[in-house]
């Protein structure tokens, strides 16, 4: 019956639009004779749609004219892509995010230190290619109380982590409470300032975040009504952990009635991590789930699942099958392995990790969202307008993850409104249900809705990059429009900075309060005694 409602509503809003003339006005950018699809209604019709001041304003088969046009003559006409897993938050990766139909990137895995979220948004004011957005950093939050990690290169979001993970404390410490508290202060200065939720790499961190770290973590969040986008505690695992992991951030989530994101679940155990997202989902719950459409993920040397003790002695793998140097385009050994582990602990490395021909499968799951986990490569900064002949070799995801989608629902026979929900509409309407309203108005292709297109060709649109160059870009893209401005044409980026910030607006007080044994015992017993101790430190009591 679900089904059929919403098939019903797009047949009614099919034939309210079609009915109504258009205004006999002139727009600033008219879209001709495209198949205009809308994941939300469901709407899948050759018709014109007329942008302007920013906005879509008219979907009419009636003739539309306009001070500038785009022939979609045999094209898709679709919202523009949505990833809220792109790290490459610079100039050069806006523009390559462009040839992928990227309009709308933001980083819910490594994320921002909070001290920093403001100065990371006005860093990118008016020279952004596509809108963009950062969370939190549980990670740099404990960089900075545990390791001392300061100075301006934390306005690089992201990036940061690079350098602040040259150093151990941030994965492994315990913290005191006084430091606990500290971290979950750092952390609340960035939903202050309008990050649009928390981003935790605790699997990256299992030695050193309790179960009552996390938990308060995502408290933070909760307070703000925000999600926290979490690379779950045991990622890369086993069928069993992966899912304990996720099983974590969804129970801390569901007590604190807070929104989550379970990121990349495309690991062993995906078809329960997959069953219980949408189960919830079904119960009001506004938890979800991201996948990428490759075998492979991508990561630094120094990550705690891939030392010899895990992933060799725990998980049966082999350096020579499964971890792959991409600047010499060579597996690893044992012996390489620690030798470049101990030269450059936060080198990015491929590691190969699931069947590819579960990518495919991944595509066709209700909900999710595709995010591409780009990694950039180097230079990380430079002009936008770059020869990408200079680029760095990284994860082809970085460069391909929407062009690789089409390219397998071609290949697979996966209806083209599946693969437009996973890569806008679904992205756009969980988060838009936080309450953030950029993107109550992206994700769509509806009158009144903010004017983020993409109008591509479905038998030529693909992915080029591969494992042995990951920065090649996409081709099949006929134009992107961000905010009503054409910012690509036929493959070719233009000089259009038309790129707005996806966060909220900025609190003047913050939501922190402080974890305290005196507040656990007043809530939580009917007389515990005044040595009570352990929050969040020793163990996690």
């Amino acid at each position: 019956m679900k089904t059929q409602r919403h098939l019903l509503t797009g047949t009614f809003l099919l034939s309210v639009m079609c009915a109504v003339p258009a205004l006999a006005q002139d727009y600033d950018l008219v879209i001709n004779n495209g198949r205009v699809m809308d994941p939300e209604t469901l709407f899948d019709d050759i018709t014109n749609v007329g942008v302007k001041d920013g906005r879509i304003v008219a979907i009419s088969k009636e003739p539309l004219t306009g001070t500038e046009t785009v022939d979609a003559t045999g094209h898709i006409v679709a919202p523009g892509f949505i990833d809220t897993h792109f790290h490459w938050q610079t100039p050069i990766g806006y523009r390559v995010g462009l040839r992928d139909g990227l309009t709308s990137s933001m980083d819910f895995e490594a994320g921002c230190a909070g001290s920093y979220i403001a100065h990371w948004y006005e860093a990118r004011a008016g020279v952004a290619h596509a809108n963009y957005g950062c969370a939190v950093s549980h990670e740099l939050a404990r960089a900075v109380v545990l390791d001392g990690a300061e100075g301006d290169f934390l306005i690089e979001g992201p990036i940061a982590a690079l350098e602040t993970r040259k150093k151990p404390g941030w994965s492994v410490t315990r913290p005191t409470l006084e430091q606990g508290n500290a971290i979950l202060e750092e952390i609340d200065k960035g939903l202050m300032a309008g990050a649009p939720g928390i981003g935790s790499t605790v699997g990256y961190m299992r030695e050193g975040v309790s179960s009552r770290e996390m938990f308060e973590v995502q408290k933070v969040g909760a307070r703000y009504g925000r999600p926290t986008g979490a690379h779950t505690r045991y990622t890369l695992g086993t069928d069993t952990t992966e899912n304990n992991g996720a099983q974590e951030l969804i129970a801390n989530a569901l007590t604190l009635g807070a929104p989550a994101i379970v990121l990349h679940f495309n690991n062993p155990g995906w078809r329960l991590a997959q069953q219980m997202i949408v189960e919830l989902q079904e119960q009001g719950h506004n938890i979800w789930g991201e996948i990428y459409p490759y075998a492979a993920g991508s990561t630094t040397l120094n990550a705690s699942f891939l030392q010899p003790d895990s992933w060799v002695e725990q998980l049966g793998n082999r350096y020579e099958d499964t971890v792959l140097d991409p600047v010499t385009n060579e597996y690893y050994t044992l012996e390489s392995f620690k030798t470049d582990m101990a030269a450059n602990p936060t080198k990015p490395i491929v590691v190969f990790k699931m069947p590819a021909e579960d990518a495919p499968k991944w595509l066709t799951l209700k909900g999710v969202t595709v995010g591409s986990d780009a990694l950039p490569p180097e230079p990380y900064f430079g002009p936008w307008d770059i020869s990408l002949d200079q680029l760095g070799n990284t994860h082809p995801r970085a460069a391909g993850a929407r062009g690789a989608t089409i390219r397998l629902g071609r290949e697979n026979n996966i209806p083209m409104m599946q693969l437009m929900s996973i890569l806008s509409y679904n992205a756009a309407k969980h988060l838009g249900d936080t309450g953030l309203k950029v993107m109550q108005e992206r994700g769509r292709i509806q009158t009144g809705m903010v004017a983020d297109i993409v109008v591509f060709d479905p038998e030529r649109f693909t992915d080029n990059s591969t494992y042995e160059k990951g920065a090649v870009p996409s081709t099949g893209m006929k134009a992107v429009i961000v905010n009503g401005q054409v910012a690509l044409r036929d493959d070719k980026v233009l000089p259009v900075f038309g790129g707005q910030p996806i966060r909220f607006d900025p609190e003047d007080k913050p939501r922190f309060v402080p974890v305290s044994v005196e507040a656990w015992n007043a809530e939580f017993s009917t007389g515990m005694p005044s040595d009570f101790t352990g929050i969040p430190a020793d163990g996690g009591n």
